[in-house]
């Protein structure tokens, strides 16, 4: 155990650990249920002292007091992908986004275009090695923390302990910070009955033997519960939550199948709860791998019958896909989307789904619509789109023309929109011309 005595000499509190933080730096922060909470909290208190910091980071949890408008002198945030905690805030303009494919970012730190001066980050106690697990999110902050000036790591004992290729040894580490709190959760909202009416349409396209990806939310989390009385499923994921655990008990999700990393579940990072955590620690079920591999469309294309199944906030009558904006107004991000489309696509048997509810706002808006909302940023293009589902059914769009995408489309949208749909699909020559009959 010769790496203890430097685990000794690295420790220090929060407040000494980022007292070395200087005004015009860049300081990343580890995203999701990994998020530094004390660290973070420790460099806000600095504010006074500091001027133009910026703050890069994922989707975090918790608090992000640091957007704020009486924080603006101080710090500046780049979102790559926005959550609700500063959402507001990107909407403001008090903090900036980066539209990036997921599997893209990494590459900015790699090539120094995004440099890094500090990484604040969340790690388990190292093992018996002086090896200490990313847990629960190894997702781009394993290559941020090989990048960068400086790392800066809570040593957390509820940290769980994952495999793969999620280490840091106690050398690849500067400050160490001993805490011993619960992780940030995120709770799955339950389904309700829309959602499981679009969960079981995208489940009826899910063969046995295939490998899932599932984005964020109540109906991918729907579709796992859908899924029960299938056979040899397997995972090829950027994350996953709580949902996959009964597929796992059950022995329907175990990866025997699988054309690479065979009897494995890979994933690269999870948004859940304690359950979840509790589930992957120490668990060889699971590998877990940076995004730049996890995501990489190359990669996920080698998985036989890959299935991503993705959300949008917004498809028009030719397929074009929104997922990241409400018109000019900023929602999230492009995620992994783009990355497991395309790599389903080009994968034996895969199948690339959208899947979205029929309307919003109460039903008073129809999300098949005319055209993108003014300002609607299009994630995935209209040629990338192979299945589109909706709680009314499901319009297969690859290889067709745009009156045959229309027909498509028009028939999964929301009833009481249709005769406008298509009456728009008309005006804009999508359709043939109506014929007059003649007396």
């Amino acid at each position: 155990m010769q790496w203890l005595n430097e685990y000794l000499e690295k420790r220090t509190t929060a407040a000494e650990a980022v007292h070395e933080i200087r005004s015009g730096q860049t300081v990343y922060i580890h995203p999701g249920c990994a998020t530094p909470e004390d660290l973070v909290a420790a460099l806000l208190a600095r504010s006074r002292d500091l001027r133009d910091v910026e703050i890069i980071h994922l989707k975090t949890l918790g608090v992000a007091d640091y957007t704020k408008p009486e924080y603006d002198r101080s710090f500046r945030t780049v979102a790559m992908f926005v959550g609700d905690n500063i959402r507001q805030a990107v909407c403001e303009g008090r903090a900036e986004y980066m539209p990036i494919f997921l599997h893209e970012i990494e590459g900015l730190f790699e090539s120094g275009e995004r440099p890094l001066d500090y990484v604040l980050m969340q790690v388990s106690p190292p093992d018996k090695y002086g090896y200490m697990s990313l847990g629960v999110g190894v997702d781009c902050t394993l290559t941020a923390a090989r990048h960068a000036g400086r790392v800066i790591a809570e040593v957390n004992p509820n940290m769980p302990r994952t495999l793969g290729q999620s280490f840091l040894h106690i050398s690849e580490i500067h400050r160490i910070v001993e805490v011993n709190h619960k992780l940030p959760e995120l709770r799955p909202e339950p389904a309700d009955e829309l959602q499981r009416r679009i969960a079981k349409n995208v489940a009826s396209l899910i063969p046995d033997g295939a490998t899932l990806q599932m984005g964020i939310g109540a109906v991918p989390e729907a579709v796992l519960a859908c899924l029960g009385n299938h056979r040899d499923l397997g995972m090829h994921t950027e994350m996953f939550s709580d949902g996959v655990i009964p597929l796992i008990e059950k022995g329907v999700m175990n990866g025997a199948q699988k054309a690479i990393h065979p009897a494995k579940l890979v994933a690269g990072f999870v948004l859940g709860t304690q359950r979840l955590f509790d589930f992957i620690d120490d668990n060889p079920l699971f590998e877990f791998h940076p995004i730049k591999y996890v995501n990489d469309p190359f990669v996920i294309s080698q998985n036989r019958r890959m299935v991503a199944i993705n959300s949008a906030l917004q498809v028009d009558l030719t397929g074009q896909v929104c997922s990241d904006s409400m018109g000019t107004k900023i929602y999230s991000g492009f995620g992994g989307q783009v990355d497991f489309i395309r790599g389903a696509a080009h994968s034996q048997g895969g199948k690339p789904i959208i899947a979205l509810p029929a309307t919003a706002k109460d039903g008073t808006v129809s999300r098949i619509a005319p055209v993108l909302e003014f300002g609607a940023g299009v994630v995935t293009s209209r040629a990338d789109v192979h299945y589109v589902v909706t709680e009314h059914g499901v319009a297969y769009l690859h290889g067709k023309t745009l009156r045959q995408r229309v027909e498509a489309l028009v028939s999964i949208a929301e009833p009481k929109f249709r005769d406008a749909l298509n009456e728009f699909a008309y005006q804009a020559h999508y359709l043939r011309p109506k014929l007059i009959a003649v007396s």
